[in-house]
C-alpha cells in the first residue's frame, strides 16, 4: 500500500472543517512535501514526525513522501495534524495495518489529533472542543491525547473516543487494541454541568449604594447595559464584580456554546469553568482586536469571550476612542463579523456590557467631601471621550456616589442587606416570566414586540411625557420600556404600572 488517507479537522473561526490527510509514497530522490496551504508550524512537523516514527522503532520510508491537506485551499494552522500525518505515513507503508479506515467496513471513522514530541509522546492540542463537537455531529469517532480528555468530554461520549499518550499507543489503538484505561470514561460520564461559579461575591458584601444594588438587580434580571458613574471608591467595581452572582446558571447547549468560544481563542478553554457565566474584564490599554477580535488568525475578542456572560468596562473613558465605537454594533446584533485577508469568521457577542466611570478627569464632580479641580473645558472633554451613540445603547443609567463613613463603619448585623442569593432568586423569576412570555429576555424585545407590551393606565402618558421633556431618541425611548418591563416582571406584574415607567426613567438619567 502506497497510499494512505486520515481525517482530521483545521479550525477557522467557530467552524472545524473536515480536513483529509492523503499521503503517497513513491520513488525518486527522497523528498517529504506538505502540500495544502500549510501554516509554518504544520510545515515545520516533517521534523517531527521523521523523529518520532524512528524514535518509536518504525523506518521512515525512503523515497518521496508527499502529503496532501485536502482541501487544497482551506488554511491549516497549528500542530493538531502531526498525529495524522505519522499514522497516515505509518499505513502508506505498511507498517501498522488499520481497522478503523476500512470504508467497506461498518467501523467507525477515526479522526485523529495531536502534537508529536521527538519522542512520540502525544502532546495537546488547542481548539479541541470545536473538532470533537463536529466529528460527533459526523459521527466519527475521535483519537486525541490524554491530556484533552477533559475537553473532549464535553462534547462527545466515552465511546466515541480513544485517549492515548504516545504513538505507539495510537498505533495499537489503529489495530483495534484498546488503549490502557484512562479518565476518558470517568470524565465523560460525570462531564460538568452549568453551575454557579462557586466563587462568586456576594452583594450584601457592599454597604449602602442600595440605588445602585437596585439598578444591577434590574440590568440582571433583563441583562441590559448599565453604566454607573461615581467618584474613587464609591463601591463601582465592587459592584460590577457581584453580576456573576446573580445570573442563573446556563443552559447545557449555552454552556457549550461559550466553551466553543473560548476554545477557538488564544487562551484556549479550561474544562473547570465549564457551565460558569463569563465576566470578562479587560484593561482599558486593551486594543481594538482584542476587544472585539482580530489578528492575523481572526479570533474572538473579550466581546464574544464574554457571549451569555457580562463584560466589564471600568474607566471607560480611558479605553481607545475606536474600541468604544466599535462596541456600538454588537451591542445591538449580538454578533461581530471579523473578516482578514483570507479569513472570514462570524463570532457571537450577546454579551451585557456593564461600565464604570468618573464625573469628571479628578473623579470628585458633584462630591461633598471633595473639590473638583476640574475647569468645565476639562470636564466636557473628558465626558466627550464617550459618545453620544454608545451612551444612547446603554440601558441604565446610575450615579454612584460616596458612602458614609457611618453605613461603613456598621457590623455586618446591623443593617439588613440582601444577599446575592436572594437577589439571584428574584433574578431567576423575572427571567422565566419574560421567557416563557416572549421566548427571550426583555432586553432583546424588537420594536414591534414592545408595541405589544401591556401598559396601565396613566403609564402611557408618563412615557410619552418623560419622551418629550429629556428629548429622548427612538433607541432610548424603547430603552426605557424595555426596562419598565423587565422592572414589571420583577414585582410580578404582568401590566407597566406608572411606578415601574417612572423608575425606568429614572435609571435611564442617572439621578
Amino acid at each position: 500500500m502506497h497510499v494512505a488517507t486520515t481525517l482530521c479537522r483545521a479550525q477557522i473561526g467557530l467552524h472545524a472543517p473536515l480536513v483529509q490527510v492523503e499521503v503517497h509514497l513513491g520513488s525518486g530522490l527522497p523528498l517529504f512535501a506538505i502540500v495544502g496551504l500549510p501554516a509554518a508550524a504544520v510545515r515545520e512537523s516533517k521534523q517531527r514526525v521523521r523523529a518520532a516514527i524512528e524514535n518509536c522503532g518504525f523506518e521512515f520510508p525512503a523515497g518521496r513522501i508527499t502529503v496532501n491537506l485536502a482541501p487544497a485551499d482551506l488554511p491549516k494552522e497549528g500542530a493538531r495534524f502531526d498525529l495524522a500525518i505519522a499514522l497516515g505515513i505509518l499505513q502508506a507503508s505498511g507498517q501498522v495495518a488499520s481497522q478503523t479506515h476500512d470504508e467497506r467496513s461498518e467501523a467507525p471513522r477515526h479522526e485523529l489529533y495531536g502534537e508529536l514530541s521527538l519522542s512520540g509522546a502525544v502532546k495537546p492540542v488547542k481548539g479541541l472542543l470545536l473538532a470533537a463537537a463536529q466529528a460527533s455531529a459526523a459521527h466519527h469517532h475521535i483519537l486525541i491525547p490524554r491530556a484533552n480528555v477533559g475537553e473532549a468530554s464535553i462534547a462527545v461520549q466515552a465511546q466515541e473516543m480513544l485517549a492515548v499518550d504516545h504513538l505507539l499507543e495510537a498505533c495499537a489503538a489503529l489495530r483495534g487494541e484498546r488503549p490502557a484505561p484512562c479518565a476518558a470514561a470517568a470524565t465523560a460520564r460525570n462531564a460538568p454541568t452549568a453551575r454557579r461559579p462557586p466563587h462568586a461575591l456576594d452583594l450584601r458584601d457592599v454597604r449602602g449604594q442600595y440605588r445602585a444594588k437596585r439598578a444591577l438587580i434590574v440590568a440582571a434580571a433583563g441583562a441590559h447595559s448599565l453604566l454607573m458613574s461615581g467618584p474613587p471608591g464609591a463601591g463601582k467595581t465592587m459592584l460590577a464584580q457581584r453580576l456573576p452572582g446573580l445570573l442563573p446558571p446556563l443552559t447545557r447547549a449555552e454552556a457549550l456554546e461559550v466553551a466553543k468560544i473560548a476554545s477557538a481563542s488564544a487562551g484556549g478553554f479550561d474544562a473547570r469553568a465549564f457551565g460558569t457565566r463569563p465576566f470578562r474584564a479587560p484593561h482599558h490599554t486593551a486594543s481594538a482586536h482584542a476587544v472585539i477580535g482580530g489578528g492575523p488568525h481572526a479570533q474572538p475578542g473579550e466581546v464574544s469571550l464574554a457571549h451569555r456572560g457580562a463584560l466589564f468596562l471600568d474607566e471607560l473613558p480611558e479605553f481607545d476612542r475606536r474600541v468604544l465605537e466599535a462596541l456600538r454594533e454588537p451591542l445591538e446584533s449580538g454578533v461581530v463579523a471579523v473578516s482578514r485577508a483570507r479569513v472570514h469568521a462570524h463570532y457571537p457577542a450577546a454579551f451585557q456590557l456593564i461600565a464604570a466611570m468618573n464625573p469628571c478627569a479628578c473623579g470628585y464632580l458633584g462630591d461633598e467631601h471633595t473639590e473638583c479641580r476640574c475647569t468645565v473645558a476639562q470636564v466636557e472633554r473628558y465626558r466627550a471621550r464617550v459618545s453620544g451613540p454608545l451612551l444612547d445603547r446603554i440601558d441604565l443609567h446610575v450615579s454612584v456616589a460616596r458612602v458614609a463613613a457611618g453605613e461603613l463603619a456598621m457590623s455586618a448585623g446591623a443593617i439588613e442587606e440582601e444577599s446575592s442569593a436572594s437577589a439571584a432568586a428574584r433574578v431567576a423569576v423575572a427571567r422565566s416570566r419574560q421567557l416563557d412570555r416572549a421566548g427571550k429576555l426583555n432586553r432583546d424585545l424588537t420594536a414591534a414586540e414592545l408595541g405589544r407590551v401591556r401598559l396601565a393606565a396613566g403609564t402611557q402618558a408618563l412615557l410619552e411625557q418623560a419622551f418629550e421633556r429629556l428629548r429622548l431618541t427612538a433607541r432610548s425611548f424603547h430603552g426605557v420600556l424595555r426596562v419598565a418591563r423587565t422592572i414589571a416582571d420583577l414585582e410580578g406584574s404582568e401590566w407597566i404600572e406608572p411606578p415601574h415607567a417612572a423608575e425606568a426613567v429614572q435609571l435611564r438619567r442617572g439621578v
